[in-house]
């Protein structure tokens, strides 16, 4: 449950609920994601920003202790998700003010790539989490993120290419595995009787190829990793993240009809110049009769 409170300012740097559309699907998606294997176990969300992460995953763990460094953003999540099962710390997450062995999982999205000290980060999780627990971790692929559109993030401090996150985690974590997560537009076809096996068909010109993952590089990474294999959480091969009221799609479609309109209007207008252009091309007496 949230508090009356007013949303935490959105400055780019940090999520927050009131973020619509692309957005919102990636961020919420983690979390609902991960909140499916939380189920009784003490979490801690770190960089938990807003908080809002902190209190979809509390609706399944037994309790969850949110940390971020921002006091501002503490402050506001002590207020707008005030439970029983959430508290919220401010401190940094590469100085976890927590005792070894402290928590069953720990989830943290968005906050590697803001970080230098990246090492330091992976330490301190591996020291909080109890033998059997696991992580929970998201990074943008520099290549599709960076490299491929020119864009350039002013809060990431260090972002890592594939190979370079697989080596960081390996170096504190000796199980893991690597999901990827990107926004398409896909049409979605089922068996209402309940799904088996699933398949992606990617058109290329006139030909279609079939493959059980996606056709296309990711976009982030999201790393479960555990001290051994049968640690780490089960998590289903495809995941799948809609809101009821269809954001995305409703905000295409309406700037589909926009755009519609705006042809209208320019062919209504180009109409209207191409009339007065050959207006102003008769004589100036044939004009001067038409106007009486």
């Amino acid at each position: 449950m949230t508090s009356d409170s007013s949303a935490l300012e959105f400055t780019g740097e940090r999520f927050t609920p009131e973020c619509v559309r692309e957005m919102a699907y990636e961020h919420w998606h983690r979390y609902a994601w991960a909140a499916q294997v939380v189920a009784g176990k003490s979490v801690l969300d770190a960089a938990c920003g807003e908080g809002y992460g902190s209190n979809l995953l509390a609706a399944r763990a037994r309790s969850v202790t949110g940390l971020d460094i921002s006091e501002a953003a503490i402050e506001h999540a002590r207020q707008r998700y005030a439970e029983d099962s959430i508290k919220f710390d401010c401190g940094s997450a590469t100085e976890l003010p927590y005792e070894d062995h402290s928590f069953d999982v720990v989830v943290s999205f968005e906050t590697l790539e803001h970080l230098e000290e990246q090492d330091r980060l992976l330490t301190e999780f591996r020291r909080v989490l109890r033998p059997e627990g696991f992580l929970l971790i998201s990074s943008p692929d520099r290549k599709t993120y960076s490299d491929d559109t020119g864009y350039n993030n002013p809060y990431h401090v260090r972002e890592l290419y594939r190979h370079e996150l697989e080596a960081l985690i390996d170096g504190f974590f000796p199980a893991s595995r690597l999901y990827g997560q990107k926004l398409m537009f896909v049409s979605a076809l089922w068996q209402e009787q309940g799904l088996g096996a699933h398949q992606f068909l990617t058109s290329d010109n006139d030909s279609v190829s079939a493959s059980p993952a996606p056709d296309y590089p990711p976009l982030y990474f999201i790393v479960a990793a555990a001290a051994r294999e049968e640690l780490l959480p089960k998590m289903p091969g495809l995941s799948l993240y809609g809101d009821r009221e269809e954001s995305v799609y409703e905000h295409y479609n309406e700037e589909i009809r926009r755009h519609i309109q705006a042809g209208h209007l320019l062919a209504e207008r180009d109409a209207e110049i191409a009339r007065l252009r050959r207006q102003l091309q008769k004589p100036w007496w044939q004009r001067l009769f038409q106007r009486s």
